[in-house]
């Protein structure tokens, strides 16, 4: 399974805003030059972060986006599920409408669940201060 660039750009800008968490709204602009990211592609993604109740935006000359809860209050889970959807690796264990007539008997789907749910587990384990933290440690091993 490979995550698309709404995924991977979106936890790159909310953990950018992780990092100036506290500090106000910051602008788009610097969120996207500090990460290397387009900045009309972010408005659009910070639009849905928005819609989910992961952000806030301020407008104004001093305006900008900030996150709307304390960083070890969001995972990296509920940002990708914002984003991408569910993350399951096989229609079958993405929904319960999904019908398939070998369901009952079939060995795979019991992979695909594990795997889902492996995801699961790691990406919901995992906050935006616990990034935030591990940037803090790598910085001071250089």
């Amino acid at each position: 399974m490979k995550l698309s660039t709404r995924g991977r750009y979106g936890l790159k800008a909310m953990f950018q805003l992780a990092l100036y968490h506290g500090d106000g709204p910051i602008p788009l602009k610097q969120i996207a030059d500090e990460q290397n990211l387009s900045e009309n592609y972010l408005e659009q993604l910070f639009s849905t972060l928005k819609k989910e109740g992961l952000l806030n935006s301020v407008r104004g000359a001093q305006g900008g986006y900030m996150l709307s809860r304390e960083p070890k209050e969001i995972t990296v889970g509920s940002i990708l599920r914002a984003l991408e959807g569910n993350m399951a690796p096989s229609d079958c264990v993405m929904d319960d409408e999904f019908e398939c007539s070998r369901e009952d008997r079939c060995v795979t789907k019991l992979v695909w669940v594990k795997i889902k749910d492996s995801i699961d587990e790691v990406i919901d384990s995992i906050t935006l201060q616990d990034m935030v933290d591990d940037e803090n440690k790598l910085n001071r091993k250089e």
